[in-house]
């Protein structure tokens, strides 16, 4: 996992991902990953609607599957839907089909998104290059708040967010296990802060 901002070396392995969207403009865009679960999604999702923001989440084929009803809720709700596999696999740990074949499961679940983020932001070059060439956007980030480390508290993940955040930032949370704690706390600070600070919330397309 890179941490907090990935370093540009990173940025040039994969030219043609999406870290950040357009920094003329002051717009943020918020991503959940690892979901949907009922101990986390409903809560974010009460609160993003309590500041007018949206997002996109990135759920796990195997969660959507246990959880219909959190896919579709996340959706009327008007949040964005990306792929992040069936099983939260590695591409650093899986052959290119294996790799390939689990996305695919997942998106078999999740219906019609051209957005796929991989867990823990690896993936070879072979995965990335096939889903390039069929149309698959690969959607990494500018911020990652590390919301899911036992090291940091609520504060040092909206700290994290205060001091990393630039126009066009795609900003990474997760509504997991592992997070929700922080993000009880920190979440609705974030949203404050950032709507403080002028800043727009867009969703990925």
């Amino acid at each position: 996992m890179f941490i907090e901002q990935p370093p540009r070396i990173f940025r040039w392995f994969y030219p043609h991902a999406l870290w950040r969207i357009n920094p003329e403009k002051k717009m943020v865009y918020l991503t959940f990953d690892d979901g949907p679960i009922p101990e986390a999604t409903p809560f974010i999702l009460d609160v993003l609607d309590r500041f007018d923001a949206k997002a996109t989440f990135f759920m796990v084929g195997d969660n959507a599957v246990k959880y219909p009803h959190l896919v579709e809720e996340v959706r009327l709700r008007g949040h964005a839907i990306g792929n992040h596999t069936f099983n939260h696999i590695s591409g650093a740990r899986h052959s290119p089909w294996t790799y390939l074949a689990n996305i695919k499961k997942a998106g078999d679940v999740l219906g019609s998104t051209n957005l796929f983020r991989p867990p823990h932001g690896w993936i070879g070059m072979v995965q990335y290059r096939v889903l390039r060439y069929i149309g698959i956007k690969v959607v990494m980030w500018d911020v990652v708040t590390r919301d899911y480390s036992r090291l940091l508290t609520a504060d040092d993940v909206v700290n994290n967010v205060k001091r990393y955040t630039r126009n066009g930032s795609i900003i990474t949370l997760h509504d997991s296990l592992k997070s929700i704690d922080k993000l009880k706390h920190a979440l609705p600070e974030i949203l404050a802060w950032l709507r403080q600070e002028g800043y727009e919330f867009g969703i990925i397309e």
